[in-house]
């Protein structure tokens, strides 16, 4: 799945529609950001990372904590996460 595919999950009116978007949206970026963190550790990256690594790690763990309160409030309020 890639980020525009979660656009009419966005605008829905049903809330576990819109909640299942944001955490698809989260783990996409989440996994976009790991995949860079990988590609900077085997020095392959094609860039100069503008912030230092010490940012990009509290943000990956920030949005590591997000899908897990995520995946928590899912079980909490009966919202199926599953595509």
């Amino acid at each position: 799945m890639e980020l525009k595919d979660t656009v009419e999950m966005m605008n829905s009116e049903d809330y576990k529609e819109r909640f299942r978007a944001e955490y698809c949206q989260t783990v996409i970026r989440y996994g976009k950001l790991k995949n860079m963190l990988d590609r900077w550790d085997e020095g392959k990256l094609n860039f100069a990372p503008t912030c230092p690594r010490s940012t990009y790690n509290m943000q990956i763990r920030a949005m590591a904590d997000y899908i897990a309160v995520l995946e928590a409030r899912a079980v909490m309020e009966g919202v199926d996460l599953s595509n």
